[in-house]
C-alpha cells in the first residue's frame, strides 16, 4: 500500500504543490517537556518543563503563521506529555474551530472520561503509547511503576468514548526494542482485530535512548520482524505493503510538507533531525522555511539522497529515515543505516 504515510495522508499532488510553493500541509507542535513518565528511549529526554518554553501567545502566533502557510493538520507531540500542558484542550479547540485536523500523540496516562469525550467532539485522532502488553516490560520501558495500568486505562476510556470509528481513528505507538520484539506480532494482531492503527517504529538513537544500549536490536532482527508483520497483514487482513523502515506498513515523506516547532521555538525538519534551522522568536516561520538550506534540501530529499537509498527499488515511495541517518552519521542525506535494503 504505497500511498500510506506516517501521519496525515496527503495526495501526492498536494504535497508537490506545498513543497514547491514553500507551504505546509502539517505542523508538528511540541508544547512542554513536562512528562509523568521517563521512557528509556525518549527522543527529547523529557521530564520537567524548561525555563524558556513558549508562552501560550507565542504558540497561537506560530499556529496563525502555519495556517497562513496552508496547514491542514497539527500533530501535537508535547515534547513531554501534551496532556500535562495546562492549555492543551484550549489549543485543540482553537484548531478545530479553524478546521485544522488534530493528531495527538500521548502516553495515555492523563486521559479521563471527560477528555475522551472532548476528543470525540473535536475529532481528535489520538495515538497512545503501547510498547508492551506485559506489565513488567511496559513499566520498565516507561521508567515508572504503574505506567502499564495507567496507559491501559487511558486506552479503554478512549474506546468507551467511541474510538475507533469512522472519522475517529485510534492508533497505538510502539518502539521496537530488545525487551518487546518477541511479542510484537501478537500485539499487531491484537491491534488489527480492534481496528486500532499500529505505529510500530524503529527508535532514533538520540535523547535518553543514547544512555540505554540494552534496548538495541540488530538490523537482521528488525528485518525479520517487519517481514513477519507484513506476512500477517497479507494473509490475515488482506493488507499489502513492502517491509522497510522506519515504520511498519508506512512510509515517511514528512519533510516535503511539514516541520517541527520545539518547546523553545526552534524549527526542526523533524524530531529525529534535531538541527535547528531557525527560531520563531527571531524570524517568521515562512522566512525560516524559505531561507534554510537544510529545509530546502530535505524538501527535495529524493533528489539529494546518498548511497544505497538513492538507488533503492522503493525510492519512489521511501527515502529511509532521515532522522536515523542524521543521528548515526551527522548527515541527514546519508543512506539509512538501519535499513536492511541498504545494508544487505
Amino acid at each position: 500500500m504505497k500511498d500510506r504515510y506516517w501521519g496525515a495522508n496527503f495526495a501526492p499532488a498536494d504535497i508537490a504543490r506545498a513543497r514547491d510553493r514553500g507551504q505546509l500541509l502539517s505542523l508538528e507542535l511540541e508544547l512542554s517537556r513536562q512528562c509523568d513518565l521517563r521512557c528509556l528511549y525518549c527522543y527529547a529526554d523529557s521530564g520537567t518543563a524548561l525555563a524558556d518554553e513558549l508562552a501560550l501567545s507565542e504558540i497561537y502566533a506560530v499556529l496563525e503563521q502555519a495556517m497562513a502557510l496552508g496547514i491542514r493538520r497539527v500533530v501535537v507531540l508535547g515534547g513531554g506529555e501534551p496532556l500535562m500542558y495546562p492549555h492543551v484542550v484550549e489549543i485543540m479547540q482553537y484548531l478545530a474551530q479553524h478546521g485544522i485536523g488534530i493528531d495527538l500523540f500521548t502516553n495515555g496516562t492523563q486521559i479521563t472520561a471527560e477528555l475522551a469525550q472532548e476528543f470525540v467532539r473535536l475529532g481528535v485522532a489520538p495515538v497512545v503509547k503501547m510498547n508492551s502488553r506485559r506489565q513488567q516490560v511496559q513499566d520498565f520501558l516507561a521508567g515508572r511503576q504503574g505506567a502499564y495500568a495507567d496507559i491501559r486505562r487511558g486506552l479503554e476510556l478512549l474506546m468507551q468514548a467511541g474510538y475507533p470509528a469512522e472519522g475517529l481513528p485510534l492508533g497505538a505507538q510502539t518502539v521496537v526494542c530488545r525487551q518487546n520484539i518477541d511479542e510484537l506480532p501478537d500485539m499487531w494482531r491484537w491491534l488489527r482485530d480492534r481496528h486500532i492503527i499500529p505505529y510500530v517504529e524503529l527508535m532514533t538513537w538520540q535523547g535518553r535512548a543514547r544512555r540505554h544500549p540494552e534496548l538495541e536490536v540488530s538490523v537482521a532482527e528488525m528485518q525479520g520482524l517487519f517481514e513477519t508483520l507484513a506476512a500477517i497483514d497479507k494473509t490475515q487482513y488482506g493488507i499489502h505493503w513492502e517491509p522497510h523502515p522506519p515504520v511498519a506498513g508506512l512510509s515517511c515523506n514528512r519533510h516535503a510538507y511539514s516541520c517541527t516547532v520545539t518547546v523553545t521555538g526552534d524549527i526542526l525538519p523533524c524530531p529525529g533531525i534535531n538541527l535547528p534551522v531557525g527560531n520563531i522568536r527571531r524570524q517568521p516561520l515562512a522566512e525560516i522555511l524559505a531561507t534554510s538550506r537544510d529545509m530546502q534540501l530535505l524538501r527535495h530529499a529524493g533528489e539529494h539522497i546518498k548511497g544505497a537509498c538513492r538507488d533503492c527499488d522503493l525510492a519512489a515511495d521511501c527515502y529511509g529515515c532521515r532522522g536515523m541517518a542524521f543521528q548515526a552519521t551527522g548527515d541527514y542525506l546519508a543512506q539509512d543505516p538501519l535499513c536492511w535494503r541498504c545494508t544487505n
